[in-house]
């Protein structure tokens, strides 16, 4: 699935950073974006508008990425607990905890993201869908 194609939903709870990387993927040719401002919010988006993939920040409040992602994976809907996630957190180490394994995270990257970055993630996340 290429990146113009794909629905993709965007979990952050800081607006300026939720701006900026919409502006990435619109750079990248995305068309289909939502935004949730945290976990709770990205749940129900992903129920109505069924993601091809998503984007979350890992520190968020009240419910954080890596909760929302457990949820996500043990969702009602089959189809949304296959969702590629790719989590991003400005926690510079550049490393996936390996307790992340179980989640099935597809990736992880550096706030802020570089564009080029975002692209090859995207790009191989995608590739599975």
């Amino acid at each position: 699935m290429k990146i113009e194609d794909a629905k993709i939903l965007l979990v952050d709870d800081d607006t300026v950073m939720r701006m900026f990387v919409v502006n990435l993927l619109s750079r990248l040719g995305a068309h289909h974006i939502q935004e949730a401002a945290d976990g709770q919010q990205g749940l129900q988006l992903a129920s109505n508008f069924n993601p091809d993939i998503v984007l979350s920040d890992i520190h968020m409040s009240p419910m954080d990425g890596l909760e929302f992602v457990k949820r996500l994976r043990t969702h009602a809907v089959l189809a949304l607990r296959k969702i590629p996630v790719i989590l991003m957190s400005a926690d510079s180490s550049g490393q996936m905890p390996n307790d992340w394994v179980p989640l099935g995270i597809s990736g992880y990257i550096i706030k802020p993201p570089v564009l080029s970055v975002l692209n090859v993630k995207l790009e191989h996340a995608l590739k599975f869908r």
